[in-house]
């Protein structure tokens, strides 16, 4: 006999409710699926994907077409002059960390222009590892938000410093309690810089938003953009890995700091993973798109429930993150137990908050995901401090992502 998940009447009334609300915001976001699945398949057409380019290397990795073909879609489907798409990036992180040296060397300037950068790349900025940017003598400035938007007058005369050489954006809102940037908002960050006198490198954290909109960051005037494959770009297939693309000559430096200088992108095996990669890209406005749709329809739901969420569902969606602000800790945990019961891997572990390498805080982590710490697969953490928000994002499926949804619900609901 068929068994189905253990929801509630109550619970399932709500999610047919919400459901029925929110389905009207659906249809924008399969217009920019459309959209950029017609980049994407443009992109493949224009570099003659064929699947000789499906094979791997080992070794060097010398004359991988594969892989460097890969590259000059990823430059394409970004506006961009040239991309490094590999699985040598072990995280985001990674990619950031290679695309921030490329611009700057010691007695240079970062300024972050939307705050302080996300947790885990902090160390690479202002850790006192071996190797930091602190360590090399590369100085940091910061102009923080205003009113939760980007402060754009203090922008422009922080620009003026002549030491700054990297102007840094981080599009989506990390665990900061804030909106997400759209790509109008930074295309207006990098004219404030230009109409300064600046001529610093602009690069964009654009982790979580690739595909949310019709166009990128590198569309808007920003130099460089980096971010996870096993993010949005990946679209639930890529293993590993990350992604540089923007200017060639800064594409080229970062790859430097991947591999060694002289050497760059010419080496670096696949060992049989372009097809993932390559079928992933070809998923990913589709995969982002069920992810946005999971994401509204948990707004609609725990707002129901009496949380505090953002973005609510009608508004706008320029990454695929979902906040919901519990206020203490036993409904976040709740949360995201039940979110873990959703998964299709692991769904009989319960999480609990651990000291999760490069955080501050323990961290409450949910994710049954076919690929380790993958984000566009449904997942759910939160640093475990006040005011005890939960970030929750992905979903392959809708249909899954929604039920993921409601047992997360079910679990507040017998904890009451």
């Amino acid at each position: 006999m068929s068994q189905y998940l253990e929801i509630s009447q109550e619970i399932r009334a709500l999610g047919q409710e919400a459901e029925g609300a929110v389905k009207p915001y659906f249809e924008r976001i399969e217009e920019i699926c459309d959209r950029n699945t017609e980049k994407v398949l443009a992109a493949f057409a224009k570099n003659r994907v064929s699947d000789n380019l499906f094979a791997g290397t080992t070794g060097y990795g010398y004359d991988d077409y594969g892989r460097d073909t890969l590259d000059r879609i990823y430059a394409d489907i970004f506006g961009a002059e040239a991309a490094l798409v590999r699985i040598g990036f072990v995280n985001g992180t990674h990619a950031l960390s290679c695309a921030m040296f490329s611009a700057v060397k010691t007695g240079d300037t970062v300024l972050s222009v939307t705050g302080p950068a996300y947790d885990t790349l902090q160390n690479t900025i202002t850790g006192d590892y071996c190797g930091s940017m602190k360590q090399y003598g590369i100085g940091y400035r910061q102009v923080d938000l205003k009113d939760g938007a980007p402060d754009y007058a203090a922008i422009a005369e922080a620009a003026q410093d002549p030491t700054v050489k990297l102007v840094f954006i981080q599009r989506s809102r990390g665990y900061a309690v804030r909106k997400t940037l759209s790509c109008a908002e930074i295309g207006k960050i990098c004219a404030t810089v230009r109409a300064a006198g600046s001529q610093a490198a602009i690069m964009v954290d654009n982790c979580y938003g690739e595909f949310t909109e019709e166009i990128e960051p590198t569309q808007v005037g920003a130099d460089l953009i980096a971010g996870s494959l096993i993010k949005n770009p990946g679209g639930g297939l890529a293993p590993t890995g990350g992604y540089i693309a923007g200017r060639a000559d800064l594409v080229e430096n970062a790859s430097y700091r991947l591999t060694a200088p002289g050497i760059g992108g010419e080496c670096g095996c696949t060992m049989g993973q372009n097809r993932l990669l390559y079928q992933g890209l070809f998923m990913a406005p589709h995969t982002t798109a069920q992810a946005l749709k999971t994401a509204i329809f948990c707004a609609e739901v725990m707002e129901r429930l009496g949380y505090e969420v953002s973005p609510r569902a009608e508004e706008p969606r320029y990454d695929i993150i979902q906040t919901i602000a519990f206020g203490a800790p036993d409904p976040l945990r709740r949360f995201c137990e039940g979110i873990q019961a959703g998964a299709p891997v692991d769904s009989f572990v319960t999480p609990e908050p651990w000291a999760m390498p490069g955080y501050e805080d323990e961290v409450i982590m949910a994710a049954g995901a076919f690929v380790q710490g993958s984000s566009i697969e449904l997942s759910a953490d939160a640093p475990m401090r006040e005011p005890y928000v939960c970030y929750m994002q992905g979903g392959l499926t809708y249909s899954s992502g929604k039920a993921g949804i409601l047992l997360a619900a079910e679990r507040i609901r017998k904890s009451k």
